[in-house]
């Protein structure tokens, strides 16, 4: 099977060998967080160094009962034999594909590695539209029609992924949405995979609701380090399965998956979970200084794409928005969505991934735009960026805003 390289990771390395062969180009394609390392969790690692040794493959007792208590004070008791840590989520989120049967249901638009793992798999996936309100959860009255549709066709829809909050749409999906979603996975007897990698960077710093309240017996929750504490390259990420029967098999499963692929999360980076995930004061003044900033210059994006006229939903969690130039289509010409990310980034540089990495149509003009990788191409910039009362006003986020408006006007210009 061909597997392409993942859009994500694709288009950054393009970007960055742009910047490295002298373009101005302004980074909106990757999701990386853009921020430092804390310096307590720089020290955690360097005190790890001898961790030289294999692991267990669940993770050790230190790293589970952290990640326990993490999702206890988030109102989800939880054992520490419910977690299994791995190298990244991704290797979760596949290994979880490899283990579960039935096909993959999906919202549409989803984070572009979803599909590509579900294939890999050897799965079906089924699409369904997001609602008005925000993204990462389907229409549950157009996925209670798909499930249907797709049984009498043949299918056999088995697992529903939520994204909350939502990569690519940056909203939160509300309380009321997720129920919903869970009545109808309940009714369809789906289980639900929640990645809630985000869940500590919603903008006003509320509750996520995560699935696992309402469909506690059949939801798998995934997270990691790599977004609320920037930590991607470190590659730490957890599973939570639920309590009970179903969840004992499942974690046994996964372990057995795990035990052949990646063997165990690497002694120093387990270290570094135990640490981060038990929130010391320090972990959570620089998630809270994240998400300061992560909201004030992800609003500020949004406000130039919504006065250039494109429409687009508010941001409520994480650095993402999902831009749609419909409104402009007169004055845009037949394009495609990628022709048009394309055409931002050849003709303005500003470098975009379009709506059709992340299963949309490919013939609407939407993309989604990251804004994390704005905060400076320094440590002290970045730094800056995270302390400043209105980062906005700092030179090197002020000239990133102006080549933004000047490229977006620039589209609509005779």
């Amino acid at each position: 099977m061909a597997v392409r390289h993942s859009a994500t990771l694709a288009i950054d390395e393009r970007l960055r060998a742009k910047r490295a062969a002298g373009e101005q180009v302004l980074h909106l394609g990757f999701g990386e967080a853009g921020l430092p390392v804390l310096p307590e969790i720089a020290g955690v690692l360097a005190e790890s160094a001898h961790r030289n040794a294999y692991g267990p493959v669940a993770g050790s007792v230190e790293a589970r009962e952290a990640a326990a208590g993490y999702f206890t004070r988030r109102d989800l008791p939880t054992g520490a034999d419910q977690l299994l840590f791995a190298p990244g989520s991704k290797p979760l989120l596949f290994a979880l594909l490899t283990a579960l049967p039935g096909d993959l249901v999906l919202p549409r638009p989803c984070w572009v590695s979803y599909a590509a793992q579900a294939a890999l798999a050897g799965k079906r996936v089924l699409s369904v539209p997001i609602p008005a309100e925000a993204g990462g959860v389907p229409d549950p009255d157009e996925l209670d029609r798909t499930l249907t549709r797709a049984r009498r066709d043949g299918a056999n829809p088995g697992v529903l992924i939520l994204t909350l909050p939502d990569n690519p749409t940056g909203t939160v999906a509300p309380a009321e949405l997720v129920r919903r979603v869970c009545a109808v996975a309940d009714r369809h007897g789906l289980v639900i995979v929640s990645d809630e990698i985000y869940r500590d960077l919603r903008h006003d710093g509320g509750p996520v609701r995560s699935p696992a309240r309402d469909l506690p017996e059949r939801t798998v929750i995934t997270g990691g380090l790599s977004k609320s504490l920037a930590l991607g390259g470190y590659r730490i990420g957890f599973a939570r399965v639920p309590d009970g029967p179903f969840g004992r098999e499942l974690r046994g499963e996964l372990i057995g998956v795990a035990s052949e692929i990646w063997s165990s999360l690497p002694g120093p980076m387990q270290s570094v979970a135990a640490y981060a995930l038990a929130e010391p004061p320090e972990v959570v003044a620089r998630i809270d200084a994240s998400r300061r900033l992560h909201r004030t210059v992800v609003e500020a994006v949004h406000a130039e794409f919504v006065a250039a006229g494109a429409s687009c939903r508010a941001p409520r969690g994480g650095f993402y928005l999902y831009p749609d130039f419909e409104p402009l289509r007169a004055s845009l010409g037949p394009r495609t969505g990628a022709e048009l990310a394309e055409h931002l980034l050849t003709t303005a540089g500003v470098g975009v991934l379009a709506g059709t990495e992340f299963g949309d149509d490919p013939a609407a003009l939407r993309f989604r735009v990251a804004s994390s990788l704005l905060y400076g191409d320094s440590e002290p910039e970045r730094l800056a960026a995270l302390s400043a009362p209105d980062p906005l006003t700092l030179p090197h986020l002020t000239s990133s805003l102006t080549h933004l408006h000047s490229a977006l006007t620039s589209l609509t210009s005779p």
